[in-house]
């Protein structure tokens, strides 16, 4: 017995020894009723074998697998010392699982002895979710920068990045498209990945490497724990409407619900000479003219534009940023007072980088030690930025329920960025002596890791400002305009962000010519650009009417194209004593078409041509009870038009239902049946430069 032990143990040390015999491999399965991943463990190392995405009944089996990917450095300023480590250069020293009957997770702790590192590869799966999570923690035994963290480092046969513009400008009109914070899918398979952080960089790399992460380039501090933001992968059940489910899943994370936002601008009607008596007359003729008169719902607020903020030779913002002028009483007591009486709240425009109506003071707080660049202020700057979030979070404290933040990172035509390391990475090396903050030499590429790191820091910290208000007003209404950029994670701290690179007022010496001109840059953003942005969440600078010089169809026929865009944020920039009676009669039509759609707008898309090119275009949404189509013919010549009622239209799928079609607009186009079924043909005859708007309610 003693003998057959030993030879067993003999021949077992033999095999051992010419690597006969592996280490075992061990599975592990987080599993719902959408999705399935299966990580493994290998020789110590962690990997990805296998996602089962279960609405298309596709399998995703990885090309290769780093799983996740860390650049780590002594510093961002010394060249030379980084270095990249993936789960490979890791051994798994333990996995903790944790099953509940709503939420599943794995925690991989891996260790590398050689930087002394410990990472945690968190997995989460929630039984309701077509999606799941990952992140790491990451803890260092001594003192390193972590440069850049990508949480997912994968690769798939038909990985797709769909946004690649990466233009990060310093001075170029229109040429602000960072790409910051936009997924990435797989064609074949129909998944979306990306990282829940809207200043992250999803790619797909060397051909189909996706991989999901940020740029961060700060010292982490030995036994500091640091967590990452979240990566999500989700499942679509068919590959041709990734989209679909791309958006339901962003309507699901989204910080507060998407909501109609239905406001008066006093921009159009005073410029900077808005005073408390100015805004209150406005505010009475608007709220008497729509609500009163022709029984519309109270406005949802009443926004104070630029022009409040003192900035007079003798103010001083050293101790408390943005204080309000003589015009309007202290936190706008009187204003507020007057909201009320029309069932609304206040709203204010307010400019985080302080330029617009506030850049005189830029140099005045210079002159205080706060954070100033070349033409605004640092949002990353830790003297301003902390001025900037008390005064905005007292602010909403006394009442103010809207924030229309214009001015992030620049505007239009010019962006700053912090070159100092005032609260972000520093890159000395690149040498920058010399140069402005705005910079053209700055639009260089070369430049763009030094920016982007900016970028970050900077969308952090106004992050936290955000959440702060969310804090003080579970319902508060948060619009980011000039120098945002459009990434759908904002919506998980904001309400709306505006339609980048396009002015205030739409261009065009008519009617047709405003909504080309704003029509262009939606197909620009949705259709040439592939953004992944839910077109219900835009600020787009309109309806606007500023002359009573125009007759009822000409407006109602602009105003009703305008809406059918799908935006659930109505914000009226009106000359409200050039208004005519006819004019109050249209708005208050077209506002009330808008809360009758509002509930198809979670799913509103662009269909047709380009409008700039006068190709016939428009817009439609639908759920399961109603729908829309508009169209516009731009051109000056007769158009034929068909489109499919089915799923690229966004109808949802059913035979049986029937839809009876209602003209909303004065006309009815030759070729309009009384009723269709999904999967019909809508065949229309347009005339020179007519728009249509076809209402679609299930019988």
């Amino acid at each position: 017995m003693r003998k057959g032990i030993f030879v067993k143990g003999f021949l077992l040390a033999i095999f051992l020894s010419v690597g006969f015999v592996h280490a075992v491999e061990k599975v592990y399965v987080l599993e719902n009723p959408y999705m399935s991943r299966t990580l493994a463990v290998k020789d110590g190392v962690l990997s990805t074998q296998q996602i089962v995405n279960k609405q298309a009944g596709t399998n995703l089996v990885p090309v290769s697998c780093q799983e996740f990917a860390l650049r780590i450095s002594e510093g961002t300023d010394k060249e030379g010392t980084d270095r990249i480590l993936t789960a490979k250069d890791f051994v798994v020293e333990s996995v903790d699982k944790k099953f509940s009957s709503s939420i599943k997770s794995y925690r991989f702790r891996l260790k590398n002895k050689t930087h002394k590192l410990t990472v945690d590869v968190c997995y989460e799966l929630a039984e309701d979710n077509f999606y799941g999570h990952k992140y790491l923690e990451i803890i260092s035994g001594k003192k390193v920068t972590l440069e850049k963290i990508d949480v997912e480092s994968i690769a798939f046969e038909d990985a797709f990045q769909n946004y690649k513009l990466k233009l990060i400008t310093a001075r170029k009109s229109g040429g602000w498209k960072p790409g910051l914070g936009q997924p990435v899918y797989t064609t074949a398979t129909a998944t979306f990945w990306g990282m829940e952080f809207p200043g992250a960089f999803n790619t797909v790399e060397e051909g189909n490497t996706i991989t999901c992460g940020y740029l961060r380039g700060r010292e982490l501090l030995p036994n500091e724990r640091y967590t990452t933001y979240r990566s999500v992968v989700g499942m679509a059940d068919d590959k041709n409407f990734i989209d679909d489910t791309f958006f339901c899943y962003i309507d699901r994370i989204r910080r507060r619900p998407a909501r109609l936002q239905v406001q008066y601008n006093s921009w159009f009607d005073y410029g900077g000479r808005v005073s408390k008596e100015t805004f209150a007359k406005s505010l009475r003729k608007v709220h008497d003219e729509l609500v009163v008169r022709r029984g519309c719902r109270p406005l949802n607020a009443y926004v104070i534009d630029d022009g409040w903020q003192d900035k007079g030779k003798s103010v001083t913002w050293a101790d408390t940023v943005w204080k309000i002028n003589n015009k309007f009483a202290p936190y706008f007591k009187d204003s507020r007072k007057e909201v009320l009486k029309a069932g609304s709240t206040l709203g204010i425009w307010l400019s985080p980088a302080s330029i617009f109506g506030a850049r005189p003071m830029v140099d005045r707080m210079r002159g205080y030690g706060f954070e100033a660049l070349s033409y605004g202020m640092s949002m990353t700057g830790e003297k301003y930025m902390g001025k900037l979030e008390d005064r905005v979070i007292d602010l909403a404290r006394h009442g103010v329920s809207y924030f229309k933040f214009d001015g992030l990172f620049g505007h239009l035509n010019i962006r700053d960025f912090e070159l100092q390391g005032r609260g972000t990475p520093a890159m000395p090396q690149l040498g920058l002596d010399g140069f402005s903050t705005s910079d053209e030499r700055l639009n260089d590429p070369k430049y763009d890791e030094l920016k982007s790191y900016y970028l970050v820091a900077g969308t952090e910290r106004l992050m936290k400002i955000f959440d702060g208000l969310h804090k003080v007003n579970p319902d508060i209404f948060i619009a980011i305009t000039n120098a945002a950029y459009l990434s759908p994670w904002w919506l998980s701290y904001v309400d709306v962000v505006w339609l980048i690179n396009a002015g205030d007022a739409a261009k065009g010496k008519d009617r047709t010519g405003e909504l080309v001109y704003r029509d262009h840059v939606y197909h620009q953003i949705w259709e040439q650009e592939n953004t992944k942005f839910p077109m219900n969440s835009i600020f787009n600078h309109e309806p606007k009417k500023v002359t009573a010089n125009e007759d009822r169809k000409s407006f109602k026929d602009y105003l009703f194209m305008n809406l059918s865009r799908g935006t659930g944020f109505v914000e009226l920039y009106l000359k409200t004593d050039s208004l005519s009676a006819t004019d109050w009669d249209v708005l208050a039509e077209g506002l009330k078409w808008t809360y009758q759609a509002f509930p198809t707008f979670k799913r509103v898309r662009i269909h047709g041509g380009n409008p700039k090119r006068n190709e016939v275009y428009g817009y439609t949404a639908w759920n399961d009870k109603q729908g829309y189509i508009s169209i516009h013919n731009p051109s000056a010549e007769q158009r034929e038009y068909k489109i499919t009622l089915d799923r690229k239209t966004g109808l949802i799928p059913d035979s049986k239902k029937v839809y009876r079609v209602t003209s909303v607009l004065e006309n009815k186009s030759e070729g309009v049946q009384k009723q269709y079924h999904y999967g019909d043909v809508l065949s229309l005859t347009l005339r020179p430069k007519e728009i249509l708007l076809l209402d679609f309610t299930v019988r």
